[in-house]
């Protein structure tokens, strides 16, 4: 049986990318959703949540462009930054006032997006973990 990716798979593979341990995990990964016609990026995040806010949006936007998932147009830099912001709002209440570290991750199918955060959320060695995914049709 051939699956199609569609908005489920986009959002799965976004989360197993987000999930990679380091950036031979990733690479691995890339190559294999390549196979699938699924582009994925990630890269790695950390600061205070609130003042990092609008830091994550624009990680998860050129992050997207330099791995050629979106160009550099309007519509699809618009599509990034809802789906980044919608990932965050999932995570805010609990990270605000709070240091992140983690990862931001992005995929796309088609005209499916999906951005993904994997964050520790805490002080020192006292973390709480969250996953936020936003979507967004292209």
């Amino acid at each position: 049986m051939n699956i199609v990716p569609d908005s489920k798979h986009t959002s799965s593979a976004v989360i197993m990318m987000a999930l990679t341990e380091n950036r031979e995990e990733e690479t691995i990964l890339k190559e294999k959703l390549l196979e699938e016609n699924i582009k994925a990026a990630a890269i790695d995040f950390g600061g205070e949540f609130v003042s990092s806010v609008s830091k994550i949006i624009e990680k998860a936007i050129i992050t997207a462009q330099k791995a050629g998932i979106i160009s550099d147009t309007h519509k699809e830099e618009g599509a990034v930054a809802g789906a980044a912001r919608e990932a965050v709002a999932q995570i805010s209440q609990k990270a605000v006032g709070f240091n992140v570290g983690g990862k931001i991750a992005i995929a796309r199918y088609e005209d499916h997006l999906s951005v993904c955060l994997y964050f520790g959320i805490g002080l020192l060695n006292l973390n709480e973990i969250a996953i936020g995914l936003g979507h967004r049709a292209i």
